[in-house]
């Protein structure tokens, strides 16, 4: 990778291998509620819906917070900030194992869900430290943190098991708390903030670094991420309660199973920003969204019963996916999202390169927000319906919509700037709009990039 002026490729490691192994952190206690809120829902004989209003209320914390998480890295640096918020969390985590009621559970969650806000501070501190032509990669390899799901997944049923929840919960609280403090002995400052010293500088104002929410690319940006994010975060929830009920799998079983779906989602970020680099975000966004309906279809078809009549009577049959199969779907739309969520944040840093940190945190915001309303959805939908799939059946339809509305815009935006092209330019690469110009005053490269 190349370096920036005054930036080793030593600095760039460390800044991007702390960074990701502390989101990795934050990310496992993020989604502790997906093991330990199994074990709660039957202490407390909670139903499908206050099941899944449990599982997100984390996700609503963990949204809501990037916005003003991200603006306050960019005023006082990730070096700061990340050890500061991995601090709050533990001590939320921690008071997390002294709750009675379902009431309180929910407060608690709120604390707890200060962890996501972690991916907005190592967005905007780890793409200091790269150049453009870098920053997918750099990105996609941060955002593999989301693995910390899978960690959860795969540990958490054997330590509740073992331990209890509530000391599940306090072993996560106290890991977290070390890694905040390795963070901070171990980072260094970020550049920006080394520039300020510098030159003695003011920090850019709260209001300038939220002016580009005005830009409606910004929220096309974030619709992506509803679902490659999203969804990704509600189905890493849903999926132990559902392999417990649908299949009558042990909760350790369903763990791992789960696992499985939650490692492809988020190890394959880092490819998803190499391919972003390579062949454009708008190619692995089409991508990831045809291939996500072929898989939400098969997965959103209930077991089913048929009575053919035949020419010597009825002849029966079963349709129902077996939980082999079952999993090995759910490993390929892991897979697929993977690539969508490194994709979508391809674009921030070249677009908005001096809003990383609020641009950042409206789209992780948004994309939060379907963790937050989907495990929400699930719930309701299983207490009306009755049918295990009818989770499924819902993404599929909002992964239809988002398919459509991009082609669309897509389609809509070349016509206006290339009437007199052919019917295949639609998938090139071509901006919507000219980079934004940096405030150096220094004269800007006429490089294209991609867009979604």
């Amino acid at each position: 990778m190349h370096t920036l002026d005054g930036v080793t490729r030593t600095d760039q490691y460390r800044a991007l291998g702390l960074s990701t192994f502390a989101f990795t952190v934050c990310f496992a206690v993020w989604t502790i509620f997906s093991i330990i809120g199994v074990k709660i829902k039957q202490d407390l004989g909670l139903n499908d819906t206050q099941f899944g209003l449990l599982v997100a209320t984390p996700v609503l914390t963990g949204s809501i917070s990037r916005i003003f998480l991200g603006v306050w890295t960019e005023q006082f640096g990730g070096r700061l900030m990340f050890p500061l918020q991995m601090l709050v969390t533990a001590v939320a985590v921690w008071l997390l194992t002294s709750v009675q009621t379902y009431e309180v559970f929910l407060i608690a969650a709120l604390g707890l869900g200060l962890a996501g806000g972690s991916f907005i501070v190592g967005i905007a501190y780890v793409s200091q430290w790269f150049d453009k032509d870098h920053q997918g990669t750099a990105l996609g390899i941060f955002g593999a943190g989301n693995v910390g799901a899978a960690v959860t997944n795969f540990a958490a049923p054997f330590l509740v098991v073992a331990l209890g929840w509530e000391d599940t919960a306090r072993v996560y609280a106290i890991v977290l708390a070390i890694t905040a403090v390795l963070f901070f002995l171990l980072s260094k400052p970020d550049p920006a903030q080394q520039e300020r010293k510098r030159t003695g500088a003011a920090p850019v104002s709260a209001a300038q670094q939220l002016a580009p929410l005005k830009d409606i690319q910004v929220w096309r940006f974030s619709t992506y991420y509803f679902f490659v994010f999203g969804a990704f975060v509600a189905l890493a929830s849903f999926l132990p309660r559902y392999y417990v009920g649908a299949y009558g799998l042990e909760l350790t079983t369903a763990g791992v199973f789960a696992g499985l779906y939650s490692l492809p989602g988020s190890v394959f970020r880092a490819l998803g920003g190499w391919m972003s680099d390579k062949w454009g975000a708008r190619f692995v966004m089409y991508f990831t969204f045809i291939v996500s309906l072929a898989c939400l279809f098969v997965m959103s078809y209930p077991e089913t019963s048929y009575s053919v009549q035949g020419i010597d009577g009825p002849i029966q049959f079963n349709f129902g996916l077996s939980v082999t199969f079952f999993v090995i779907i759910t490993i390929i739309l892991g897979f697929v999202m993977s690539l969508g969520k490194a994709a979508v944040y391809k674009h921030i840093p070249v677009y908005f390169p001096h809003h990383v940190g609020s641009v950042g945190g409206l789209v992780g915001m948004i994309g939060g927000l379907g963790g937050f309303v989907l495990p929400i959805s699930f719930g309701i939908l299983l207490d009306l319906t009755g049918v295990w799939t009818a989770p499924y059946m819902l993404m599929f339809v909002i992964v239809a919509v988002s398919t459509i509305w991009m082609h669309v815009a897509i389609r809509k935006m070349e016509r206006k700037r290339h009437p007199a092209l052919g019917e295949e330019k639609y998938l090139s690469d071509v901006p919507e709009k000219p980079l934004p110009k940096p405030n150096t005053g220094k004269k800007q490269s006429g490089k294209k990039v991609s867009a979604t």
